[in-house]
């Protein structure tokens, strides 16, 4: 069964959802259901099994989320003993984190009666001192559970009645097909009902439907890669690497980019190189660091959403070894653009081009989100103008136009920063690779200093985190006071008249006042004395 053209809108308070359920929905603001959910979210209810595919950002997780505390209150009364009801897997820390946020905020009513727990942020002998509490949901890699399966520290034969699995297409990709298998071969009960939740119809996500759904219903959203070109619009600038660096730094001090941005890069260290040349001009960033922990990572991207940084630097840089898939701690090659959860981004600035089509549409996917307008700025250097235009074969066909120039050629004359590029340059040559190693260890002390499974070693050695703290000084580059300002006499005219730009003064600027000629003794009859 595929999605029905139905006109009449379902709204939330016609579902038959609790009270409870109802008033957390109406404090996070969710005026009417996504499509989506208003399809998904009665026949879950109806115990039907489903597979829905969606893309990111269409409200799946709330579709599978909602109806399943709703069956958990409806059980609630019946109930002689606090079980296990629910299981929900998900190929990665980051990505179990966020389900727990929606999860917390949806059961913010009746947070008393319905427990949860999120493995994939515990330590093992955390994780198994949860569980013996048999949580209401479940939320974990497969790994993780199956571990504790294995132990015998949890069982589901004789309660679980939901099992959810989110980004249906990653969990193979990221190596947890045989950790799949094993939990649905031999630790799960006769009769359950099952959800997938993917973003694309993959042959394994076929497979698995064959294996798991009956008598399903398949939900599929008819939506094309992305937004129209009137509410997302693609632009380009040629530009070197040194111009690119130049016309970032003047597209941000001129404030001719406004809103949330996220600047792409091909590296992890080049993310590093763009935020250090960025901080001399006090540009404020935060980098999203794929090799970090899953925690550290999901705060970064919780600091960008609640807007305590206007501009994130990520790479999808296929580095992901075999061993991390396996183990959840990180995402797969497009893991920055796929699955998490970006939210209100304005601007998309892939700084280095994407190295295919797919990469492209994954990043753009992450503005222009719901009703709300985006922008896609790429920078081209020559050995990449090719990829570029094979991305813009992509879009003629996938907008259904062969006959317009989807990505458009920016209004942005290189000659107009000229002024600009001498500050750029030497900003830019200033982030060594010394420089992006020492910024890169002091994240890394930071984040063993913050560890809880440190914690403890270091309350017992204290000796040992002064050591740690104060070995080897790191000389991270600092910003450059008049490197900050932007004097009036290098903004061009024309770039004045678009942006209204009125240069900031240094913080202790005093205009200078013209003596008065009475209190002048230099001065007689208003005339300034002439000195022999």
């Amino acid at each position: 069964m595929t999605e029905e053209d139905d006109k009449t809108v379902l709204n939330f308070h016609q579902m038959e959802l609790d009270d409870r359920i109802l008033k957390a929905i109406a404090k996070l603001g969710w005026i009417r259901p996504t499509l989506i959910q208003e399809k998904a979210i009665p026949i879950i209810l109806e115990k039907r099994d489903v597979l829905i595919q969606a893309k990111t950002g269409s409200g799946k997780t709330a579709s599978f989320l909602i109806p399943v505390i709703q069956k958990i209150l409806n059980s609630k009364s019946s109930l002689k003993e606090q079980k296990v009801s629910a299981l929900i897997m998900s190929p990665s820390k980051l990505l179990c984190q966020q389900i727990d946020k929606v999860l917390t905020d949806l059961t913010i009513k009746c947070s008393k009666v319905i427990k949860n727990v999120n493995l994939a942020a515990k330590s093992q002998v955390n994780a198994q001192k949860h569980v013996s509490q048999n949580p209401d949901i479940i939320i974990s890699t497969p790994a993780r559970i199956l571990n504790l399966l294995k132990q015998d520290h949890v069982s589901f034969k004789d309660s679980l009645e939901t099992v959810v699995l989110d980004e249906a297409d990653l969990l193979f990709s990221c190596g947890y097909k045989e950790d799949v298998k094993n939990i649905l071969e031999k630790y799960l009960p006769s009769t359950y009902q099952s959800v997938l939740a993917s973003a694309t119809l993959s042959d394994e996500v076929m497979d698995l439907k064959k294996v798991m759904l009956q008598n399903s219903v398949t939900l599929k959203l008819e939506e094309p890669e992305l937004p129209p070109i009137t509410q997302l619009a693609h632009y380009y600038i040629l530009a070197e690497e040194e111009e690119k660096a130049a016309i970032l730094f003047t597209l941000f001090k001129l404030f001719l980019i406004k809103g949330k941005c996220i600047i792409f890069v091909n590296s992890v260290n080049k993310c590093y190189k763009l935020k250090l040349f960025l901080d001399q001009f006090k540009i404020r960033s935060c980098v999203l660091n794929s090799e970090l922990p899953a925690n550290i990572r999901s705060h970064t991207v919780h600091e960008f959403n609640v807007g305590t940084y206007e501009i994130i630097i990520a790479s999808d840089e296929k580095t992901i070894s075999s061993k991390s898939k396996i183990q959840g701690g990180s995402n797969n090659e497009y893991g920055v653009s796929r699955g998490i959860d970006f939210r209100c981004v304005s601007n998309v600035i892939n700084f280095d081009f994407p190295t295919d089509v797919k990469s492209y549409i994954h990043r753009s996917g992450r503005t222009a989100r719901g009703n709300n307008k985006g922008n896609v700025l790429s920078f081209i250097s020559v050995s990449e103008k090719n990829l570029m235009d094979a991305v813009e074969e992509h879009l003629n066909v996938s907008y259904g136009d062969k006959n317009i120039q989807i990505i458009k050629k920016h209004q942005f004359k290189i000659e107009d920063i000229e002024p600009f590029k001498y500050r750029a340059h030497d900003a830019w040559y200033a982030v060594t690779k010394s420089a992006i190693r020492e910024a890169r260890l002091k994240e890394i002390k930071r984040e063993i200093c913050n560890s809880e499974k440190l914690k403890s070693f270091f309350e017992n050695s204290p000796r040992e985190l002064q050591v740690f703290k104060h070995d080897a000084p790191l000389s991270i580059i600092k910003p450059i006071e008049h490197l900050s300002e932007v004097p009036d006499y290098i903004v061009p005219p024309q770039l004045k008249n678009v942006v209204g730009i009125v240069t900031k003064k240094h913080k202790n600027y005093q205009p200078k006042q013209k003596r008065k000629t009475y209190d002048n003794p230099l001065a007689v009859d208003g005339k300034k004395k002439k000195i022999l």
